[in-house]
């Protein structure tokens, strides 16, 4: 399973799903460069939009027989949400996956048993968010095949776990896939979340500052001008814990640096007059102070790619010049040799 999923990829990632920015240009994209694109089916508004997504990008990645392609197109994925009281759509939108035999898919907020168990019926794969070791565990024995984990920093609805910690616990009990995600903006992060112990990386806010990403031009540029320290994290929009970018929050008027607590003073509550959370209040992870551009996917897969493999080049030079040393009965300490 840890290996299957990786292999013919063209770097390591999983393009996380976004809600309302991930659509299916941006997931089209995402797997023609090589790497796993995916989107939340509740981003198809309509119930009946859903499935002509999927059709929509399964014909967009078809190869045909004889066609040459520079990079062969990666798998997709869907993010249902299995908390039914939240998602009400969740078993038509089962149902299309079912139908349309969805390779991998995406689950969050509740037990993926259910949704595991019929995925699992047609051939595919269950990812599942977790934020701590409990929800992990309980994950796997719900019959999830591999665990994303959602560190500090991450976009959108994440955790507080720094990830050397989470991953080493995690590791203690799972050995199959695992996903790390929360501030990975480039291939160096990709190559050290590796050298951490995960499968692949979850990129979610590299990918908002994209061209085909479903975000306005001032939600992308925002993303541009920001530092990981513009970043604010509350449940006051959501009742959840999530990462939001300041200027948006001051933007609709409020004080991010002294927002209500929601389980003491009551929850946001927009109405027809009053920015609405996640389509006027932006979401974002800390890994905006790298972003610095909006290109196309295409062109920063391949960025990533040589970032990562420049890294991943630089240690085994490393490992040479230590192995070199050893030999030589050297040991290097703070940059002097002993």
């Amino acid at each position: 399973m840890r290996h299957t999923l990786s292999a013919g990829l063209s770097l390591p990632v999983i393009g996380a799903p976004m809600f309302i920015v991930s659509g299916p240009e941006l997931v089209i994209a995402q797997c023609r460069a090589g790497i796993i694109g995916s989107f939340p089916a509740l981003n198809a508004r309509q119930e009946a939009e859903f499935e002509p997504w999927i059709v929509r990008i399964k014909a967009a990645l078809a190869v045909s027989a004889g066609e040459a392609r520079a990079v062969a197109p990666a798998p997709f994925a869907v993010n249902l949400c299995a908390n039914r009281s939240s998602n009400r759509r969740l078993e038509h939108d089962l149902d299309v996956c079912a139908r349309q035999q969805v390779p991998i898919v995406i689950t969050n907020m509740s037990s993926p048993r259910e949704i595991a168990q019929t995925v699992h019926g047609y051939g595919g794969i269950v990812l599942h968010d977790v934020i701590n070791s409990g929800h992990a565990e309980k994950a796997l024995h719900a019959g999830a095949d591999g665990l994303i984990l959602v560190c500090g920093g991450a976009g959108g609805h994440g955790g507080t776990l720094n990830p050397f910690a989470f991953i080493q616990e995690v590791r203690s009990f799972h050995h199959g896939l695992l996903i790390l995600s929360g501030g990975i903006s480039n291939g160096r992060g990709v190559f050290a979340a590796q050298a951490m112990g995960v499968d692949l990386a979850y990129i979610g806010t590299r990918f908002i500052a994209t061209e085909e990403a479903d975000a306005v031009p001032a939600y992308k540029q925002m993303i541009v001008d920001s530092r990981a320290d513009d970043i604010v994290y509350t449940s006051y929009f959501s009742g959840i814990k999530a990462n939001y970018l300041k200027s948006s929050i001051s933007i609709a008027g409020l004080d991010p640096d002294n927002l209500p607590a929601s389980d003491h003073e009551g929850r946001y509550v927009a109405g027809p007059d009053k920015p609405k959370a996640w389509k006027d209040i932006w979401g974002a992870g800390q890994g905006v102070g790298a972003i610095h551009d909006v290109p196309p996917v295409a062109l920063l897969v391949a960025r990533m790619r040589k970032e990562y493999l420049a890294a991943r080049d630089e240690q085994l030079a490393a490992s040479g010049r230590h192995t070199a040393g050893q030999r030589n009965g050297l040991v290097i300490l703070n940059g002097s040799t002993k």
